[in-house]
C-alpha cells in the first residue's frame, strides 16, 4: 500500500506518537516503522434505540459527515512519513521547501514548480531549480532562511538531514515530512508518497508507470545477454567503488552487468589498482560523487594498465553522477545510460 495514502486520522492525532514495530535509524533518527494502513479510530458503543433516537442519530450523523468533510477539505489529512511520524498536512500545500536535490527533482517532475519557494544547495535540475531561493545544504540548512520563506510544508530526507534539524522545525510549528529511500524500488514509492501529500496523486501514478515501463524495456533488452564485469569508480583519491548494498550495484545488475565488487559488504569500499587488475573488469565506468570532474585525466591514467580487458578494448567511460547517484525520477536515465554502455548493441536499437 502506498505510504502516502495512509490517512491516519483527520487532525485529531498526536504527532508525537508512532505506530507499528521495528526500528529505523538514519542520520540520527530513531523511529518506529509504521504499520501499513494503520488508522486511528474511536471506541464504539451501542444501546437499545427508540425510533426517535434513530432519527436523531441519523440527523446527527449527517451533520458530522458534512462537518468532517468540510474540515478535511479545509485542513487536509494526517500522513505517516518514512520514519513513522504522523504529519498533519494541509490539502494542496502552496509553499514547499525541499531540503535535498532528489526531492527538488521529484517535485518538479510532479509539476509543482510554482509551489516550491525554497531548495537546498546542489538542487541544479531542472533549470528552474537554479532560480529558487537557497536554504543551505541538506545536512545543515539555515533555519532562519526557512522561517523567512513561510513554508506550509518542508520535505527533508533521512539520508542527510539531521534529526535535530527536523525537531527544531517541529518546535517552530513548521510542518516537516521526512523521506528515507534506500533502495531502487523505494524511489517509486517516494514519488507516490510526495504525490499523495501534495495533491498530485494522478501525476505521481502516471510518472511511476512511465518509469516502470522504461525499466522493463531495459530489462527485456538485456535479458539473456552475456553479463560483462563492470568496475564502477566513484572516487579518485582514494580510489572508491561500490559494494552490494548500494543503488549503484542494483543499477549495474538491472543494466545487464556484474559489479566486480558486488560481493563486498562495505557500501563504498576503498580499493587498490592491484585489486581492480586482479578482478579483470570488461568495462570501467567512472562517476564522481564530489561532482568536481577530473575524470578525463583519470581515464588517461587507466590506459597504462593494458592487462585490464576494459583498457585493452577501449571500454572506459564517464557517466553523469547526478543521474547515477540521486534517488529521483532521473535514476532511470542513469539506468538507461548504464545499459547503453554495457550493452550498446541492444540499447541503440
Amino acid at each position: 500500500m502506498n505510504r502516502a495514502f495512509r490517512h491516519v486520522t483527520a487532525l485529531k492525532s498526536d504527532p508525537g506518537k508512532t505506530s507499528g514495530t521495528g526500528m529505523l535509524r538514519l542520520s540520527g533518527f530513531r523511529f518506529h516503522r509504521p504499520r501499513a494502513g494503520k488508522r486511528v479510530s474511536g471506541k464504539e458503543s451501542c444501546h437499545i434505540m427508540t425510533r426517535q433516537d434513530v432519527r436523531a442519530a441519523l440527523a446527527g450523523l449527517c451533520s458530522l459527515i458534512v462537518l468532517g468533510f468540510l474540515a478535511s477539505m479545509a485542513c487536509g489529512a494526517t500522513f505517516v512519513d518514512d520514519l513513522g511520524r504522523r504529519v498533519a498536512i494541509d490539502e494542496h500545500p502552496q509553499r514547499i521547501i525541499s531540503l535535498a536535490p532528489n526531492i527538488t527533482e521529484t517535485l518538479f517532475a510532479l509539476g509543482l514548480d510554482s509551489r516550491i519557494v525554497g531548495v537546498s544547495l546542489f538542487s541544479n535540475y531542472p533549470k528552474g531549480a537554479s532560480r529558487k531561493p537557497r536554504v543551505g545544504n541538506f545536512i545543515n540548512p539555515s533555519l532562519e532562511r526557512i522561517v523567512a520563506l513561510s513554508p506550509d510544508l518542508v520535505i527533508a530526507t533521512a539520508n542527510g538531514t539531521r534529526k535535530e534539524t527536523v525537531l527544531q522545525l517541529e518546535r517552530m510549528g513548521i510542518v516537516t515530512y521526512v523521506i528515507a529511500p534506500r533502495e531502487f524500488e523505494d524511489i517509486f514509492m517516494m514519488i507516490r508518497d510526495l504525490g499523495g501529500i501534495t495533491g498530485r496523486e494522478q501525476e505521481a501514478l502516471a510518472l511511476t508507470e512511465d518509469l516502470r515501463r522504461r525499466v522493463d524495456r531495459v530489462k527485456a533488452r538485456t535479458k539473456d545477454r552475456e553479463m560483462p564485469r563492470v568496475f564502477l569508480q566513484i572516487g579518485i583519491n582514494p580510489l572508491v567503488s561500490v559494494g552490494k548494498d548500494t543503488i549503484h550495484n542494483r543499477l549495474i545488475t538491472l543494466a545487464g552487468g556484474i559489479n566486480i565488487f558486488g560481493d563486498v559488504d562495505i557500501a563504498y569500499p576503498r580499493v587498490s589498482i592491484e585489486r581492480v587488475i586482479a578482478k579483470g573488469p570488461d568495462i570501467i565506468i567512472m562517476t564522481d560523487m564530489r561532482r568536481g570532474g577530473g575524470f578525463a585525466r583519470e581515464q588517461d591514467k587507466w590506459r597504462q594498465w593494458t592487462d585490464i580487458p576494459a583498457v585493452r578494448n577501449g571500454r572506459i567511460y564517464v557517466i553523469d553522477s547526478d543521474v547515477a547517484d540521486r534517488f529521483s525520477p532521473r535514476i532511470v536515465d542513469g539506468l538507461e545510460a548504464l545499459a547503453g554502455i554495457i550493452h550498446p548493441e541492444v540499447m541503440k536499437q
